[in-house]
């Protein structure tokens, strides 16, 4: 599973071919937590504490341009591209 971003201690990656599990989304991962969000930045499954969901919720608003390209790549099996931190 790449990782396309880092930050504050939280990883941020796509699955190769995970159009299994709609809608469209990303997987970020801290020591405090696991979560599965949506591009759209809401919450799918898992948990985040509240101080890093509202993170990364707000990069996911900041870089929904690139999860999107990322999310067509992916589900190509191509390798996405990093996107900055916030």
């Amino acid at each position: 599973m790449p990782e396309i971003c880092r930050f504050n201690k939280i990883k941020i990656r796509m699955h190769f071919g995970d159009h299994e599990h709609p809608p469209p989304h990303f997987h970020a991962k801290s020591p405090e937590g696991n979560a599965m969000i949506a591009l759209d930045g809401s919450l799918l499954e898992g948990y985040l504490p509240a101080a890093e969901l509202r993170l990364v919720k707000d990069w996911a608003a900041e870089h929904a341009v690139e999860l999107a390209a990322n999310w067509d790549l992916c589900m190509r099996n191509e390798s996405p591209f990093k996107i900055d931190p916030p």
